[in-house]
C-alpha cells in the first residue's frame, strides 16, 4: 500500500521530547513534557507533515543509559495520545521492535490505534539493537532477525484477518478474534534499518523502507539494492522509499547550529532535500535544531509554509 501521491516528496518527523538520547535531543527537551509534546505534534499536523513518529525502547541497559538516557515514552501509549491531539498527520512507530512483544499484542495495539485515529497508523518495524534489553526481556538477541521476520508475517495476518492463524517456530495461534479492526486495509508496514538483512526484509516484506544511519552518498546504492531484491523476490507492488535527512535550521541562524546542519534560505534547503527525490525517495524524516519548544514549533511551521511548496514535483 502506498500513501504518498505520485511525484510528491512527503515529509515527517520523529517528535522531540518523547526520546531523550544525547545523540540528538536538544538541551531543553530534558525539562519538557506533555504540553511541549502536544504543541509539537499539533504544529506538525498544521504544517502538513505526513507523519509524526515515536521510538520504541522498554528498559535502557545501564551501560547505554549515559548516552541514550532512560526517558523513552512508550510507543503505543504515546501514539494513542497523539491521535487525540491531531487530526491529519499519520502516527508511526519508528520503529517498533517486534521481537519484544507477542505478535497478537502488537496487532491489538495497531488495530486500536488505526481505529481511534480514523485510519492514520503506520507500522514501522525493526529488529532492535540493545543486547542487554533483550536479555532483560528474556529474549535471545542473536535470534532477533528470525524473530522479526516471523513477527512481521504474524502481525500482517492479524491486521488482515479478524481471526488470524499463524504457525511458526516461535509463535502459534488461531481462533482468537482481534478487534476493533483497523480502518486501513492494509495498514502500511515500513521496515527500518540499513544493514543487509534490513534491506532484504524491506524488499521482501515491506510497503516502505525507513533507513537508519545511511549517509546521503550511500542512498542511491541502497535504493538500487532494495529494488533489485524486490524484483528478485517477485514483489511487484510499489514501495515507499524513505530517508532521514541531515538536521535542518530554516533561516540564517544567529547561534551555532553545528557544521552538519543544513541551514539558510528555504530555496537552499529545498534544493538539498530535492536531491533525495531525484534518488527516488517518496518521503523524508526531518529534524530541526532549536533552543526551546517555541523555536522548535516555529521551525516546523516555517518548513511547512516556506520549504514544502518548493518540493512539489521533486520526486522522479
Amino acid at each position: 500500500m502506498t500513501i504518498v501521491p505520485d511525484g510528491e516528496l512527503a515529509y515527517g518527523i520523529q517528535l522531540p521530547v518523547q526520546s531523550q538520547s544525547t545523540l540528538y535531543a536538544e538541551q531543553w527537551e530534558a525539562d519538557a513534557g506533555v504540553a511541549e509534546l502536544t504543541a509539537l505534534a499539533r504544529a506538525a499536523d498544521d504544517a502538513g507533515f505526513l507523519y509524526v513518529a515515536v521510538c520504541d525502547h522498554v528498559a535502557i541497559p545501564r551501560p547505554l543509559a549515559q548516552a541514550m538516557g532512560t526517558t523513552w515514552y512508550d510507543t503505543w501509549t504515546t501514539l494513542g495520545f497523539l491521535a487525540g491531539v491531531t487530526t491529519r498527520t499519520r502516527l508511526m512507530s519508528h520503529v517498533a521492535v517486534l521481537p519484544y512483544r507477542h505478535p497478537l499484542m502488537t496487532a491489538k495495539a495497531v488495530c486500536t490505534l488505526d481505529a481511534l485515529s480514523d485510519g492514520r497508523a503506520i507500522l514501522g518495524v525493526g529488529a532492535g539493537h540493545a543486547a542487554d534489553e533483550f536479555a532483560n526481556l528474556g529474549l535471545d538477541f542473536a535470534a532477533r532477525g528470525p524473530l522479526l521476520d516471523e513477527a512481521i508475517d504474524a502481525v500482517k495476518a492479524s491486521l488482515t484477518d479478524e481471526f488470524p492463524e499463524h504457525a511458526g517456530p516461535h509463535w502459534q495461534f488461531k481462533d482468537g478474534g482481534v478487534a476493533p479492526r483497523p480502518i486501513q486495509d492494509p495498514v502500511p508496514l515500513w521496515v527500518g534499518g540499513s544493514a543487509p538483512p534490513s534491506l532484504r526484509r524491506a524488499a521482501e516484506k515491506g510497503d516502505g523502507w525507513l533507513p537508519q544511519g545511511t549517509p546521503r552518498a550511500q542512498m542511491p546504492d541502497q535504493i538500487a539494492t532494495i529494488r533489485r531484491l524486490r524484483q528478485r523476490a517477485g514483489v511487484d507492488r510499489p514501495i515507499e522509499l524513505g530517508v532521514v535527512t541531515e538536521i535542518l535550521y530554516v533561516g540564517q541562524p544567529q547561534w551555532d547550529v553545528g557544521e552538519r546542519t543544513i541551514s539558510g534560505s528555504p530555496q537552499h534547503i529545498a534544493d538539498r532535500l530535492a536531491e533525495f527525490g531525484a534518488m527516488g525517495c517518496s518521503h523524508m524524516q526531518v529534524r530541526f535544531r532549536s533552543r526551546d519548544v517555541t523555536e522548535s514549533v516555529d521551525q516546523i511551521a516555517a518548513f511547512g509554509a516556506e520549504i514544502a511548496p518548493l518540493l512539489k514535483g521533486a520526486r522522479q
